[in-house]
């Protein structure tokens, strides 16, 4: 008993330093992306006030400095994501990118007052529970002394054979389902973005690894595994943006924000327990922990999308009642009676 309780004690040694960087990171990267659709909503609001909005194509925009400062947080917060892989495993990094919804819908309902139901308020709060929870229990860091390494960890039988079942999948969708069913099936385009979007990040992380190395005095680009992983991270953010764009442009993007969360961060994770082999270094009660976590995430991310989709029924039904009651009382938008109005177009 007394060996038992030894044993659970040394299992848990709290954040290695590394892994507290790579939080600190990706806590900052959620911020700074949040508050970028923010800052760029209202640069789009005063750009469309003085010229055409971008809604229907224009791009007066472009000529805002808010829209800008927008864009260059946003940019920030994709480098602070970036740099986060270096230091902490895909378990820890992912998951997190969930807060950039709690802080977009704070700052939206403090700066931009659109009003945040009680529901949403339910959702930032598990959101918080759920990252808390994976935050204490996120495995350690592997201690990777070269990109070597990694492109080793890369070429192990398992995750050569999940890479193949990836790009199969890929080329699957692509070739057969996505000329059939792109315009009417949301999970074809979302099902190609995750599948080469869990490949891309384990890029990511070796690349970020291979820059931490570099700047420490190891030189990493020497190493032809290094730009072997860029091509791979180029190739594979090109293809998901282009198939993002496309959900993006046939669907609600409601509905493929939390269905693409999902399925990139499960196959995210999945991809970098099987390369990094991140669950080895945990027991059971850990592992079922982090899962129950990232559950909650999700049971938070969908429930403030849901809420979002309630508030957008809502208005559009006041909206909706408030002009037929107008038009039942026989008045137009600007206050002139509906009858004077088709009076006046008659001969």
């Amino acid at each position: 008993m007394a060996a038992a309780g030894e044993e659970g004690a040394y299992s848990y040694k709290g954040m290695s330093a590394d892994n507290i960087k790579g939080l600190v990171l990706a806590l900052s990267s959620s911020f700074f992306i949040g508050a970028s659709f923010i800052v760029k909503k209202k640069g789009l609001k005063k750009a469309g006030a003085s010229g055409i909005r971008a809604g229907v194509g224009g791009y007066s925009y472009l000529y805002e400095p808010l829209w800008w400062v927008g864009m260059i947080t946003m940019i920030v917060g994709e480098i602070a994501n970036f740099a986060a892989y270096a230091f902490a495993p895909a378990i820890l990094v992912t998951p997190l990118g969930a807060l950039s919804i709690i802080i977009s819908a704070v700052l939206a309902h403090i700066i931009l007052r659109e009003k945040l139901h009680i529901f949403g308020i339910l959702g930032c709060v598990l959101c918080v529970v759920g990252s808390t929870t994976i935050v204490l229990h996120a495995p350690q860091e592997r201690e990777i002394q070269s990109v070597i390494e990694v492109w080793d960890l890369a070429t192990e039988p398992a995750f050569l054979f999940y890479a193949a079942l990836v790009i199969t999948a890929v080329f699957v969708l692509i070739i057969h389902f996505i000329p059939q069913y792109g315009q009417t099936h949301i999970m074809v385009y979302i099902g190609v973005c995750s599948l080469v979007g869990s490949l891309s990040v384990m890029s990511v992380k070796a690349i970020g690894i291979a820059l931490k190395l570099t700047l420490s005095g190891m030189n990493q680009l020497t190493y032809p595994q290094t730009w072997a992983f860029t091509i791979v991270v180029i190739t594979c953010v090109i293809t998901q943006m282009n198939y993002l764009n496309k959900a993006l442009d046939t669907f609600n993007t409601a509905v493929v924000s939390p269905i693409y969360y999902v399925m990139f961060t499960s196959l995210t994770i999945l991809a970098s327990v099987i390369m990094f082999k991140d669950w080895d270094r945990q027991n059971p009660t850990q592992i079922v922990t982090e899962m129950c976590g990232f559950v909650t995430i999700l049971s938070g991310t969908f429930l403030l999308h849901k809420t979002k989709d309630l508030s957008d029924g809502l208005s559009t039904s006041l909206s909706m009642r408030l002009s037929k009651h107008i038009e039942e009382d026989g008045f137009g938008q600007e206050g002139i009676p509906l009858r004077r109005q088709e009076s006046l177009r008659l001969p």
